[in-house]
Parts: C-alpha cells; sequence; structure tokens
C-alpha cells in the first residue's frame, strides 16, 4: 500500500432487512452495494449523487455507524473490524452533519460539548482540554472564546452551529474528516464561508476530506477527486476538472445539466434530464443500475450485462458499456463518445 494512501474501501457492501409485521422478512435495501475508492493523504474527495443513491448510507458506513454486510475498510494499513479497531479508528476520524442543530444536545454548554469527546478518549489532564477547547473554537472564528463558552446551541445561529460542530470534529486532531452535506441547511451567503472555513483547515492540519453532496456547484472548489453515485453504486470516478470538463456516464452528464445557469438569457431553455424516478434499493435493476432511464440505453446489452469498470481517459473511470472497446459485449454504437 502506498505511503501516501490513508484510507481505503474494497468491495462494501451496506445492506438494511426489511420486515413486514416485524417478523416476515421482505429483503434487504441495497444501500451501498459493492463500492471501492481510495483517498489519499491531505486529498478531498467529493461522492455525488441525488437523494436516496446511498451517499449518506456510505458516509456513516466509512464512520463506523453501520456495520457492512461485505468488504473491508483499510486506514492508514489498518483493517478496521472489532470493537478496538473501531475505538482506535474513530478517535482519528470526525463528522461533520448535515443538521447542525440536530448535531448539538441541546442541554449542553459549548465547553463541555467540546470536553465531552476528550473525556471520552482519556486526553487530559483539564489543562490540556482547556487549551484544545479554545484552539478548536478559533480555528472555526467562534471569537472571542470567552463569550461562546458558555453558550447553549440555540443561543447560536445556524452558521456558528456549524462552526461549533466543525469544531467537535477537529477536537481530537483527526486525519480524515467526513462532511455530509455540510453547508445544505444553511443560508446561501454562509454556504461560502463554511466551505472556505472546511477548507482552510484541510490546508492547514493536512486533513483528508470525504464531502458528501449533491450540489455539484460547490464541489469545484472544495474536491481535487470526485466519485459519482447511483443506486448504491459508484458509476464514475475522476479528477474533478476531467468530470466538469467531459463527464462521461450518462447520469453524470444529466447532474452536471440539473445545475442552474445564472445566466438570464438562458432562463427559457427546458433542461434535458433523464425522465422516471431513482432506482428502488430493495429491487435494483439488473445488470446497469441506470438503463432504465439511460437516454442511451442499448437493448440486450444494458439490461442484460453488468457493467465493468473501463477507464476511457487517463484517471477517469466508469461503469458504462458506452465505453467497451474490446468488443466482449457489443461494439460502441457509432457517434457515442
Amino acid at each position: 500500500m502506498p505511503n501516501d494512501l490513508l484510507l481505503s474501501i474494497r468491495d462494501l457492501h451496506t445492506w438494511f432487512e426489511l420486515r413486514r409485521w416485524g417478523f416476515v422478512r421482505v429483503g434487504f435495501v441495497h444501500a451501498v452495494d459493492g463500492v471501492d475508492f481510495d483517498l489519499h493523504r491531505g486529498e478531498a474527495v467529493a461522492i455525488v449523487g441525488e437523494s436516496g443513491c446511498g451517499k449518506s448510507t456510505l458516509a456513516k458506513t466509512i464512520l463506523g455507524l453501520h456495520l457492512p454486510r461485505q468488504g473491508e475498510i483499510i486506514f492508514d494499513g489498518r483493517r478496521v473490524r472489532g470493537r478496538e479497531d473501531l475505538r482506535w479508528y474513530r478517535s482519528r476520524v470526525g463528522y461533520v452533519q448535515q443538521d447542525p442543530y440536530g448535531a448539538l444536545p441541546p442541554f449542553m454548554r459549548v465547553q463541555r460539548i467540546l470536553e465531552e469527546p476528550l473525556i471520552i478518549n482519556g486526553i487530559g489532564p483539564r489543562d490540556e482540554r482547556v487549551r484544545r477547547i479554545r484552539t478548536a473554537l478559533e480555528d472555526v472564528k467562534l471569537t472571542p472564546v470567552d463569550d461562546f463558552l458558555a453558550r447553549f446551541p440555540h443561543m447560536l445561529s445556524g452558521g456558528q452551529q456549524q462552526r461549533l460542530v466543525i469544531a467537535r470534529a477537529m477536537i481530537l486532531q483527526p486525519q480524515l474528516i467526513v462532511a455530509d452535506e455540510p453547508v445544505s441547511m444553511l443560508d446561501a451567503s454562509v454556504r461560502v464561508e463554511i466551505l472556505q472555513l472546511l477548507r482552510g483547515l484541510q490546508e492547514r492540519y493536512g486533513l483528508s476530506v470525504i464531502y458528501i453532496t449533491h450540489d455539484l456547484s460547490t464541489v469545484r472548489y472544495f474536491c481535487e477527486r470526485v466519485c459519482v453515485m447511483y443506486g448504491g453504486l459508484i458509476i464514475e470516478r475522476a479528477p474533478i476538472a476531467d468530470l466538469l470538463r467531459t463527464p462521461r456516464h450518462p447520469y453524470t452528464q444529466a447532474l452536471l445539466a440539473a445545475i442552474p445557469d445564472p445566466d438570464p438569457e438562458n432562463a427559457h431553455r427546458m433542461r434535458d434530464v433523464p425522465s422516471g424516478e431513482p432506482p428502488s434499493l430493495l429491487h435494483p435493476p439488473a445488470a446497469c443500475r441506470f438503463h432504465p432511464r439511460c437516454p442511451a440505453f442499448m437493448p440486450g446489452i444494458c439490461d442484460v450485462h453488468v457493467p465493468k469498470d473501463f477507464e476511457p481517459s487517463p484517471g477517469q473511470h466508469v461503469l458504462c458499456w458506452l465505453y467497451d472497446d474490446t468488443g466482449l459485449v457489443a461494439p460502441r454504437p457509432a457517434g457515442r463518445a
């Protein structure tokens, strides 16, 4: 394993059993259904996709909040398996939740919120804990620090609450931050500030970041690579510049087409987006998960054969038969990139 590889995910499956009346098994929800990706030290990777694609479940499985049905998580060269591994692992991974108010205990003051993970992990003495708390608050620009230590979460604005959540994620000096849609519940003006704050912390401390979002418009300013999820799978992954310039998968093209255009001249233009709804993860489509909605659907291929991992350009991987140059299943349709 390369020295700069911090996190490696291999064939990760997270399924949830669904029962009727509490005892009749209906089946399994395939929320994450065979994910592979690597994260390097100091790198920011975005995981994007529409609601219900499995990206938040993937994030919580990486955090150890969900136990995978199959696959492995390797962190800093060590496989994360049992309880002792999880205790070691969680002290090195921070979590920034989507809803800052719901993520903070309303009955605790700011100082106690930040001190709790230090106490749980046996970090002391108290002077050291106080020093870390003050440093974390200064890092997220909650200053003067003394004005915030005695406040309760409801006494903070939404942006200040999210800064506190970030401070709590940073308090154990982690190597990895998992940010699950950290700006989706904030005002547009505050979103930029929070993303700039996360980016500054990443650069200052050499953090690796997994940024979960459905908003591709923010990814270009924050991440080096992007993974596109659909139906529990990563269907395309590439450096951010390559993906924005030449999106390969039809679903990725649809996501980019859905980004709002600020030009008023284009307000009347209808967007060319796929019809239909996201697939049921209880009964996912056979073969290619996107084929029921795909404008480039090839009968007898996309609905029969599971797409392989093709690399149409260096570093850009896509699960799509349009890029099959082996001829094992079918030649690519004429005119397709």
